[in-house]
């Protein structure tokens, strides 16, 4: 290939590298005006989710009363989990145009011989639990710190207090 090739070659691949990267820009504004909405609890609780798939609104009906505090709190997670899927559903299909565009770009090591495939070492995102964390166990939250290595003399107004000479 001769140079002038090369850099008609490498000009073509910068032009298609910055209109890609323009319709990126483009995707994540539209992603950002993304929302999704669910009901749980027999529709009398309605969750809203913005693009992140956080609640933005959040509806209970006339009759929610008819729930206990239980069933309204697990309702009320079970439809903003709904709106947050669905969200998400959105903006993958939003970002799919992108990423069979992206798919089609050289990488880096289709141009420079030698060079790893860095698509290939990056690490994956794992998807965070749907579950509350697990319950402090009542003994660690109710035990209070102890401490061996101090010494305990009277104050001024004769009470007790600790001393260590290490401060």
């Amino acid at each position: 290939m001769t140079n002038a090739a090369a850099k008609a070659e490498v000009a073509d691949l910068l032009e298609t590298v910055q209109r890609h990267i323009r319709s990126l820009a483009g995707a994540h504004r539209q992603r950002t005006l993304l929302t999704a909405t669910a009901t749980a609890g027999d529709r009398r609780i309605r969750v809203t989710v913005n693009a992140d798939g956080i609640p933005v609104q959040i509806t209970f009906a006339e009759d929610v009363s008819d729930l206990e505090y239980d069933e309204i709190a697990a309702a009320t997670v079970e439809a903003a989990q709904a709106a947050a899927t669905e969200v998400r559903t959105k903006a993958e299909k939003l970002y799919e145009p992108l990423q069979k565009a992206h798919a089609r770009l050289p990488s880096l090591s289709e141009m420079v011989e030698g060079m790893p495939d860095l698509r290939k070492e990056l690490p994956k995102a794992q998807p965070a639990a749907l579950t509350p964390p697990p319950a402090q166990s009542s003994e660690s939250a109710t035990t209070a710190m102890t401490f061996e290595n101090v010494e305990y003399r009277p104050d001024s107004s004769g009470s007790m207090i600790a001393e260590d000479d290490n401060w």
